[in-house]
């Protein structure tokens, strides 16, 4: 049986660029730093304890290794405990955010990293 979410794979152009926004513009800690057969992959988490992390791969030599792959941004939504906060500090920082809209969850809005890459963020106390 499945137990959890252990990692996400996000499949971008610019391996560099995308570790700067996650840890530099978002928080994000770097988990791990690995390169094995001309493949590398850096993991990067909200914090080290945080249970599921994203898995930034080059999206280019993905596509040659695994022809078909869906290589797409995955949906994802994170949560946060001061959504006006984050909103705030997002767009301190250049971000393209959304605006944040009431759901029937909870306030909810949507960012942007240097690709273009949308993401959510949900305020969960």
């Amino acid at each position: 049986m499945i137990s959890k979410l252990g990692q996400v794979m996000l499949y971008v152009n610019n391996q560099e660029e995308a570790v700067e926004f996650w840890t530099d513009k978002l928080g994000f800690t770097v988990l791990a730093d690995e390169t094995a057969h001309g493949l590398r992959w850096i993991e990067v988490a909200p914090s080290a304890g945080a249970g599921t992390s994203i898995i930034l791969h080059n999206k280019e030599a993905v596509a040659e290794m695994s022809p078909g792959l869906n290589l797409e941004t995955p949906s994802l939504m994170f949560f946060t405990e001061d959504i006006e906060q984050l909103h705030q500090d997002l767009s301190s920082k250049n971000i393209t955010v959304g605006e944040i809209v009431d759901m029937p969850t909870g306030k909810v809005f949507n960012f942007a990293d240097g690709e273009e890459n949308y993401f959510a963020v949900s305020e969960r106390a």
